[in-house]
């Protein structure tokens, strides 16, 4: 007599990794758009985090107001491979250690739209629009825009 699993016992298992398959593989698949929400997160953090230093910065040093009057020396809008939050004096006033390159429309780059605006592209037509307030220090966007809520959340 051979030992061997019946055709039941095999469609039985099978089924049972289909339904696990299912359940795990859509938990697992991250989208490229999730990476790009995650990289915006993570430079707002750290383009905050350079304001509050140069805050604490300027403070130290008895400048006022403290808060850097702007975040680069960027004065053309719009533009791509600019260096943004960045103003290659020997990291005296840089709000970020290395600057972030504009790229407009690319997924998951930033633009400087304006004076003291920019704007994080999460797809090619879907961005998320920051303005600096150089009197209270923050860099904000609209969080009732549900680009902003994704990035700020």
């Amino acid at each position: 007599m051979k030992k061997a699993f019946t055709m039941v016992e095999l469609i039985f298992v099978i089924v049972i990794i289909g339904i696990l398959a299912a359940v795990a593989v859509p938990k697992l698949m991250v989208t490229r758009t999730d990476a790009v929400i995650v990289k915006g997160k993570s430079q707002v953090s750290a383009i905050r985090n350079g304001i509050s230093l140069q805050k604490s910065r300027n403070m130290l040093h008895g400048i006022y107001p403290p808060y850097p009057s702007v975040l680069d020396n960027v004065n053309t809008y719009n533009v791509n491979n600019q260096k943004l939050f960045y103003f290659n004096d020997g990291n005296k006033s840089n709000i970020l250690q290395y600057p972030i390159y504009s790229k407009i429309g690319m997924d998951g780059h930033w633009v400087k739209t304006a004076n003291n605006q920019y704007a994080f592209f999460i797809t090619q037509d879907k961005n998320a629009s920051f303005t600096y307030n150089n009197s209270t220090g923050s860099f904000d966007c609209n969080h009732s825009k549900p680009q902003c809520s994704n990035l700020l959340q």
